[in-house]
Formats: C-alpha cells, structure tokens, sequence
C-alpha cells in the first residue's frame, strides 16, 4: 500500500504538470479513400479550433462522430463529441477529474476513458452518462483497448522511472499478465484478427510494430516504424496509416516500405502524433498543431 499511494501521489504531480504543459493540439478532419492499391486524402479541415489541448480522436462505431479529450477551461480535460454530418462540437463529461483517452466498448454503447490521478477506467454512456468504474489496477493506466467485454490490452506506466509495460488485464479472474516491456500509447486491435497491435520501442534499437494474439499470448513482429513515429492507425482493410512531421505514410501487409499517401503542410497540420481512420473508412482524424501554435 505503501508504495501505490507514492505512485498515486508521483501521478498526482504528473497530472497537474501535464494540464499546465500539455500542447496547444488540434484534431483535423479529412476525407480518406482506399480502393486497393489507391489511398485519398481529401482536404484536412480543423474541427475543435481551441487554443488548449485537443487530442486521443476515437470514431464511434457508426463513424458519425468522434470523442476526444479536451481542455477548455485551462483546468482539466472532458471528453467532447464532434458531430460530422452537423459539423458541431459537445461536452459529454464534465467531473472535477481529468478524463483521457476515450475508448469505445466492444458493444459501441458505452466508452472508458482514463480518470483521475489514480488513472482508473471509467464508463460513461455516449450521453455521458457515469457507468462507474470499469477497472481500477495496481499500476497506473495510461492507455488501453478492449479484446473483449471481460479483457484489455494495457499501457501501463513504470515505476520508479522504469519503462511501460503492456499487459492483458482479465476482469473476470482480476489477474494481470506483463506482455511486453518498452512500448508505446498506441493499442489497437487489428480488423478481422482479434489481435492488439502495439509499438516495441526498445533502448538504442528501431522500433517496431508489433501483433499480439491474446488467447495464445504469441506476439510477433510485423514491420518497423518510420523513424521516430509511435502513433498508428488501422484501416477497415488492412493497412496501417502512420504520421511524420506533416505527412502521412501507409503499410500494407503485401507490400514493403511506407509509401507517402499525404503532405498536409499546404493545410497548416504540423507535427502529426494520433490519427484514426473511421471504421466506414471514408475518414481519417489526425492530430497536429496549427500554424500559429
């Protein structure tokens, strides 16, 4: 107990240094087409226009909108929906707690986001609704994914500067399983495998994109990142979109290298970290600064 409560009290400070530090980030919309070998890119347009922190996009699962994590206040972070079709942002929670990485549920009814210094997983409705907790772990949550309605694919933070783990998390027995050490935020589970992709990130070595099957705990290598990158997202078919500086590459299974598909500089998006491609594939969300930031 001892030492959790100086994790709580190390994430506590954390916290409160990240609201007052975290980037002026905004979150683009652009259309996106792939037609095999074919990948669009339409014109990205800023869609939260906020001078603070606008970040982590998730589409819902009919691709009409986006939850993401915002500060607008210059205290904390809720979560906001954007609305496509009415191009028009809400509020969906408002606690006294920060609220981050906003993650759909396997039904697509609900969502968990990261809570609170003790970085627990909460659910709300898609009204925003409180659900109440979801799981709350030894260690401090920084970013998960759902396998399934009784297990997660975890970013758990290290102590004592040690690096992060990813680690499967079974609600049904309580038990928790390190994968994998040195990763990065980016988990997701791949289209029509059932298996959580994440980013290796190993001292002094390149990084690499990593499969995890997690009924049979194998993990293996699928390709290495463009240097320095450790945001990703998977299309409906396949590919994996990833961003540097101000351009977004693409991998294909069948194919080698990360071809360019796009070069957002002329539309003012720089620094691209997170990006998602909606599960329609007719759009893809990507987080970048704006110029005058």
């Amino acid at each position: 107990m001892r030492r959790y409560g100086a994790m709580v009290g190390l994430a506590m400070v954390a916290a409160s240094v990240l609201v007052a530090q975290a980037p002026a980030t905004e979150i683009y919309l652009a259309p996106f087409s792939e037609a095999g070998a074919k990948v669009t890119v339409g014109r990205a347009v800023n869609i939260t226009n906020n001078p603070g922190y606008d970040n982590q996009p998730q589409f819902l699962a009919d691709s009409s909108g986006i939850l993401f994590s915002s500060n607008r206040d210059g205290a904390q972070s809720d979560v906001y929906r954007y609305d496509i079709a009415l191009k028009r942002i809400a509020q969906v929670t408002a606690t006294a707690d920060n609220e981050n990485s906003p993650t759909l549920t396997p039904d697509g009814q609900t969502f968990t986001t990261v809570r609170g210094s003790a970085q627990r997983l909460w659910r709300y409705t898609l009204e925003g609704e409180d659900a109440g907790l979801a799981w709350t772990h030894q260690g401090l949550i920084g970013y998960h994914v759902w396998v399934s309605p009784t297990q997660l694919a975890t970013f758990i933070l290290g102590a004592q500067r040690q690096p992060a783990t990813l680690q499967l998390l079974d609600m049904r027995s309580g038990s928790s399983t390190v994968i994998e050490s040195s990763i990065g935020r980016s988990l997701l589970m791949r289209p029509g495998r059932g298996t959580v992709s994440f980013v290796h990130k190993p001292q002094g070595a390149p990084w690499q994109i990593k499969e995890l099957d997690p009924v049979t705990r194998i993990v293996t290598t699928l390709t290495p990142t463009p240097e320095g990158t450790e945001d990703l997202a998977w299309t409906p078919q396949g590919s994996i979109v990833m961003g540097q500086k101000s351009k977004l590459f693409l991998w294909r299974p069948d194919a080698s290298g990360w071809p360019e598909i796009a070069d957002l500089t002329r539309q003012g998006v720089g620094n691209i970290t997170r990006l998602t491609v909606s599960p329609d594939g007719k759009w893809i969300a990507v987080v970048g600064q704006a110029p005058a930031q």
